[in-house]
């Protein structure tokens, strides 16, 4: 099995335990599910904000451990502060190090919050809305456009805003109706190789109602530049700032190098 099979077995044995321990039903009663959820792709959309979604990222399977000191509240204040359109918040323990904790921890802050998962049933829909998330994520690699639909369809009556990731042309047949965005993720999931080309290869067929987010291998500004000018909207940014010894600065001063290219 390539990293993606093997994560995605292990998700389906997650979910299935958790709904065991937790019911809908549950989840549903819980604060943070009753909250008015706040639009990323509107954010996105916005010409005074960055466009930049700041992710929090303990470690991933192709690093190992990025950053295990850093407190997600401080993290994520900052990059809210200093002007980050979106966050992303791991919420997958085994091969990210995130919790659903975390996310509940940086729903302090007032910008739309994405629920990076591999998402693979409706059960986690609900509990990406108890957790206090405002978006989910659909990755087309594991999942059957028929998949997609049903999922963002069921996303859309929770509420909850929908970013499909695409990696391949053959992943365009994905998008549909009920998604509200789409991300060309630059990391092929199955090798976990990088290449900035994918986005600027996939960009013109993506529809134009549906803003475009360019995912993983974005470390200058001068990459965002050209992404921009290629028509993304959104430039979701991690491993760049959780690899420094204070992703807060670190990402302070991206925004203001950023704002100088403008």
């Amino acid at each position: 099995m390539n990293i993606l099979e093997t994560i995605v077995a292990q998700k389906k044995k997650e979910v299935e335990s958790r709904q065991a321990a937790v019911s809908r039903a549950e989840l549903e009663k819980r604060e943070l599910f009753k909250r008015p959820v706040l639009s990323l792709r509107s954010f996105l959309l916005d010409p005074e904000k960055t466009g930049i979604i700041a992710e929090f990222k303990r470690k991933s399977p192709s690093k190992g451990m990025i950053n295990a000191t850093a407190d997600v509240v401080a993290v994520t204040s900052a990059y809210a502060t200093y002007g980050a359109s979106g966050l992303s918040v791991l919420t997958d323990e085994p091969f990210f190090g995130g919790s659903a904790e975390d996310l509940m921890q940086a729903r302090v802050n007032q910008v739309p919050i994405l629920r990076k998962d591999f998402m693979v049933d409706e059960y986690q829909l609900t509990e990406a809305r108890a957790m206090g998330a405002d978006v989910i994520l659909l990755i087309a690699a594991c999942l059957t456009p028929k998949e997609v639909k049903q999922l963002a369809a069921a996303a859309k009556k929770l509420q909850l805003e929908v970013l499909l990731e695409i990696h391949n042309e053959e992943e365009l047949q994905h998008i549909c109706d009920e998604v509200d965005m789409v991300g060309v993720n630059n990391r092929n999931l199955k090798t976990f190789e990088v290449d900035i080309n994918t986005s600027l290869q996939l960009i013109n067929a993506i529809p134009a109602s549906k803003p475009a987010v360019a995912e993983s291998g974005i470390s200058s500004v001068d990459t965002i530049v050209t992404l921009r000018n290629a028509g993304f909207k959104g430039f979701l940014i991690g491993e760049n700032f959780m690899k420094q010894p204070d992703p807060s600065i670190a990402f302070a001063d991206f925004v203001q190098q950023l704002k100088a290219k403008k």
